[in-house]
């Protein structure tokens, strides 16, 4: 069997010649995409928009890119991500959006709409089955992503403080999970709801099925009965005041082998393409209010049919990057009683594991971790 071919290119431009926009195209365009039939097909083009107050997202001029090229091939484009689970500025779709204007993404910047995957509140989601999925069997994936016929996974490759580094799988996996689907990634656990926050709207009652909520009368509040509560998160969409948490107790192993099943969840069945570039590579998550300064140079960008090749090939690109002087990984280096790990991400974040996410995809046929990169 052939090996999985992995497209790549630097950021280096030339005066009056292609500017990194252009280059993505031409990148993308060798990768083979036009090999997909998207005539007439709905495209979803899966991206971060990145947190308020943080600059490290990928610049809409990169989606307009993608966006181009997929009407030229006739399809009919739209940029999506999905809810979180946390309190922030994306935890439904009215305030998603508005965070995808404010950092640049409208219409008119990306020449697309903006679709968030899994609804206003989160809660608009589908139950994929996982072929061969052994920690998930069903997977709650955003309706919009699931309805659309092809796949493109746009992605910001950087670091991340529980799961080593964001890289493609990261961002369909998590990504594309519904509020649901993030709680069920992250926790076994069960509801719980702060006092100080609740309400006592009932709004979250509503969407429990096993009668996990009740509400106390006397104090107007909600309480969970934990003997009912089956942990399934759909309250979470629920509540407007941020009342309702689940405790972020998988580990980081386990959470990485749950993101790859997640994956597998989102790209069987259609036609799918994949492109990440790496550069602004924070140390932490696009999800942060804030980021530090990038922790290695920027390196280029790439492009492939195969999810986990690629994120073998951006993995190996930055090992062999030197650490920049002032980001966290470069503190990290030259602190006092620091442990060598001779890995670029656990030496920026020693708790985080990154190894089992692409174990486990490969394991469940997700990709291959041997890969033929083709420079342009």
């Amino acid at each position: 069997m052939d090996r999985p071919k992995v497209n790549f290119t630097d950021f280096h431009t030339v005066p009056f010649g292609d500017g990194t926009a252009r280059k993505l195209q031409k990148l993308i365009r060798a990768a083979g995409i036009g090999n997909i039939d998207m005539d007439g097909k709905f495209v979803a083009i899966k991206m971060h928009f990145g947190e308020l107050g943080n600059l490290s997202f990928l610049r809409p001029n990169y989606a307009r890119a993608v966006v181009d090229v997929v009407k030229e091939l006739g399809g009919k484009p739209f940029l999506t991500d999905c809810n979180t689970m946390y309190p922030g500025s994306r935890k439904n779709a009215i305030d998603h959006l508005y965070c995808a204007w404010e950092n640049g993404f409208t219409p008119l910047t990306v020449g697309c709409p903006v679709i968030i995957g899994d609804g206003l509140k989160g809660t608009d989601d589908v139950a994929v089955p996982v072929e061969g999925g052994e920690f998930v069997k069903e997977a709650f994936i955003g309706r919009a992503v699931m309805d659309a016929d092809v796949f493109i996974s746009l992605t910001h490759f950087k670091g991340h403080e529980e799961v080593g580094f964001g890289g493609c799988i990261k961002n369909i996996g998590m990504g594309c999970g519904s509020r649901a689907g993030k709680k069920d990634q992250h926790s076994h656990g069960k509801a719980q709801i702060s006092n100080l926050r609740c309400r006592g709207c009932r709004k979250c009652q509503k969407e429990c099925a096993n009668g996990g909520l009740e509400y106390d009368s006397e104090a107007k509040k909600m309480t969970v009965n934990y003997d009912n509560c089956v942990g399934c998160g759909r309250c979470l969409g629920a509540c407007n005041f941020d009342a309702i948490s689940f405790a972020e107790d998988n580990a980081n192993e386990l959470l990485c082998k749950r993101i790859a099943e997640y994956t597998k969840a989102v790209v069987d069945g259609r036609p799918c393409f994949h492109i990440s570039l790496v550069l602004d590579v924070s140390p932490n998550c696009a999800c942060h209010g804030e980021n530090d300064v990038p922790i290695l140079p920027d390196v280029g960008m790439f492009a492939s049919f195969d999810p986990l090749a690629l994120d073998w090939a951006c993995v190996d690109a930055c090992m062999n990057q030197p650490p920049l002087p002032g980001g966290q990984l470069y503190r990290n280096i030259h602190s006092a009683g620091f442990t060598d790990y001779h890995d670029h991400f656990k030496n920026s974040t020693p708790q985080s594991e990154w190894r089992a996410c692409l174990e486990q995809a490969e394991k469940i046929g997700l990709g291959s971790r041997d890969y033929d990169l083709v420079v342009l």
